[in-house]
């Protein structure tokens, strides 16, 4: 009698915790981190690494003009539709941005794909969630200081930008888009993830980042 007590709690113990897994995988409903906190794995930098560090389970931006690209083993770092969401903090006149549909480029402002701006108080009049120089957002949609979430969904020819739930940009890129040579390669395709280091003067934070693939 006392085996089958002990054999009882034993599988009572078991299937607690599988159950509470099970439960949390579901909640997350297909959404990968990005960012373990702790490290860089993952990504690379360009221009100027030390940008780029590790504190406290946050990725601080903080130097002269990078970009961190995501080089890891989600989706080999090639996404086409998919949903991504980071948490957010800037510094009073803080510059950066998270480049959709780009690749790795060693120098230099990635030319591929879109940029959606990280910006609050900088002199850079596009705001916060705005589609840069496509579809731009004019006031701040967060305080300095203050955490926010950026939510970005990409699916097919169509980006939605959102900040704390308020959609700002829903566009849809036309089937026969032009853009001006230098911005050729500002359109849909495929592609990776980058964060901006814009400048020396900007200090953004960022933590919680991470992406969901959609088909």
């Amino acid at each position: 009698m006392k085996v089958l007590r002990l054999l009882c709690v034993v599988g009572l113990l078991l299937t607690g915790p599988m159950t509470e897994t099970h439960a949390q995988e579901t909640s997350e409903d297909g959404w990968i981190s990005l960012f373990d906190g702790e490290t860089l794995d993952g990504w690379q930098a360009s221009d100027n690494p030390e940008t780029f560090r590790v504190e406290d389970a946050m990725l601080i931006v903080d130097g002269p003009r990078a970009h961190l690209f995501y080089v890891g083993p989600v989706e080999d770092h090639n996404f086409k539709n998919f949903e991504f969401k980071a948490d957010v903090m800037t510094q009073p006149g803080a510059n950066s941005g998270i480049y959709i549909h780009t690749e790795w480029q060693e120098t230099g402002w990635p030319s591929k794909g879109y940029e959606i701006q990280v910006n609050n108080t900088h002199t850079d009049a596009r705001r916060g969630g705005g589609l840069y120089a496509i579809d731009d957002v004019e006031t701040a949609p967060a305080e300095d200081g203050e955490w926010y979430t950026q939510h970005i969904i990409v699916e097919d020819n169509r980006i939605v930008s959102i900040v704390d739930g308020d959609t700002l940009v829903d566009y849809t890129e036309p089937d026969d888009v032009e853009r001006p040579d230098n911005m050729a390669d500002r359109v849909l395709s495929s592609g990776t993830i980058a964060i901006q280091g814009h400048d020396p003067e900007s200090v953004i934070h960022y933590k919680n980042i991470m992406v969901k693939p959609l088909p």
